[in-house]
């Protein structure tokens, strides 16, 4: 495996933030007003009548080398494949870096119904602009850009116009793997793409590259809720599951001056919670602390990836208390719904984040140094990597190296 700390822009830590404490709650990572005053980086540009120059592509430029599942048991293997030739509109990424989700999993091997085979899974994506369309002035050749969870939408909806492209009111929503585009679309887990402007993410040059990619999805899907349920300094918050999207939702609740409890089921991340940012990690099975906190926290945070008995973690809402699910995509269980007439408590689904929401949480964690906690991996090592997060091994968040790729 290629050693990434080569590259200057590039760590291998995964460290937590260096910055203290103290800078970090001042940065607020858009809390209130703070944040809808902030300028957003990355915005499109206004004017600029002449693109950047970009080199001529051949057909062998668009042929890509992925690891991908030919079946839901295959594992994965090499897979070569072509991308869509360049539109107008579109950036040419050399991929870098790719984060490894839960989804991923469960997208892979069927969970969620069958995808296209062969599925190069992947969404938490940062490259290297090779090239540019005509019409592209966003970026230029040698720039870094960032692709999530999706990569295209109606773009006309009124969704889609204020930047919430996940909510697509026109079923114009193109996830980035899975199905079908101009052609079969493949993810991440490959050493080149094809996308949108629109839809890529401006990244900074002095950005810890690595630690950047899982901002794409877990770092968008945790801020997205915090901003629209306003989450400000103060409130109590839980986060239920610490893991991929769970630590990283602990890091920026902490960040906005909240008080987080972080709830999980392994004693050994328990500690870990307070590294985090939390103010206490709580084990589900302490029925003690779980009473302590009944009635008392604003907002919850669920981001556990698989359904499970919530009713203990309902009764901890205050009145008005919201809880979000950013995990289980299957059916709820055991909600009384007496209890969430008596305290006018609310159960919510939330899902990623639209592309302004993207960049913000890349441009507010690269500029305060508020980064999930990664180990790198080759692509050689996916397997295990897919029964590491399924056996809660990981801390935190894998991120593929793709310069491992072998051809």
């Amino acid at each position: 495996m290629q050693n990434p700390g080569s590259d200057p822009n590039v760590s291998t830590s995964g460290r937590s933030s260096r910055a203290s404490r103290r800078t970090l709650l001042s940065a607020a990572l858009g809390a209130g007003a703070a944040v809808a005053a902030t300028p957003i980086l990355g915005t499109p540009a206004v004017a600029a009548k002449a693109p950047a120059r970009s080199p001529a592509l051949t057909p062998e430029d668009y042929e890509a080398h992925g690891y991908g599942l030919t079946s839901a048991t295959s594992g994965m293997v090499p897979v070569t494949f072509t991308r869509r030739p360049l539109r107008d509109d579109d950036v040419f990424l050399d991929i870098l870096y790719c984060g490894v989700c839960h989804s991923d999993i469960h997208m892979a091997r069927g969970d969620w119904g069958p995808p296209v085979y062969p599925c190069v899974p992947g969404h938490e994506m940062v490259g290297r602009v090779r090239a540019v369309g005509r019409a592209v002035t966003k970026f230029k050749p040698g720039d870094l850009g960032g692709v999530g969870t999706y990569i295209d939408s109606c773009r006309t909806c009124a969704n889609c116009k204020r930047h919430q492209e996940q909510y697509c009111l026109n079923n114009g929503l193109v996830m980035t793997y899975g199905g079908y585009g101009d052609t079969i679309l493949y993810g991440g887990f490959s050493d080149r793409i094809v996308v949108r402007d629109r839809f890529v993410m401006k990244v900074p040059a002095w950005a810890d590259l690595a630690a950047t990619a899982p901002l794409l999805c877990a770092g968008v899907s945790t801020y997205s809720p915090m901003q629209h349920w306003k989450l400000t300094r103060g409130q109590r918050v839980g986060v239920i599951g610490i893991g991929g999207l769970g630590h990283v939702a602990v890091k920026l609740a902490a960040a906005r001056g909240a008080e987080v409890y972080a709830f999980t089921t392994t004693p050994g991340k328990v500690a870990d919670a307070r590294k985090l940012g939390a103010r206490q990690g709580i084990l589900w099975t302490d029925e003690a602390a779980l009473q302590e906190l009944t009635g008392s926290l604003d907002l919850i945070i669920s981001t556990v990836p698989k359904a499970y008995p919530m009713q203990q973690f309902v009764n901890l809402l205050h009145v008005d208390g919201t809880m979000i699910n950013l995990g289980a995509m299957d059916e709820l269980q055991g909600i009384s719904g007496m209890v969430l007439a008596m305290g006018r408590r609310s159960i919510v689904g939330s899902m990623a984040g639209g592309t302004r929401e993207m960049q913000q949480v890349v441009d507010s964690c690269v500029r305060h140094n508020c980064y999930p906690k990664v180990e790198i991996i080759s692509v050689q090592d996916l397997d295990q990597a897919f029964d590491r997060v399924i056996s809660k091994e990981v801390r935190y968040r894998f991120v593929v190296d793709l310069s491992t790729m072998s051809r």
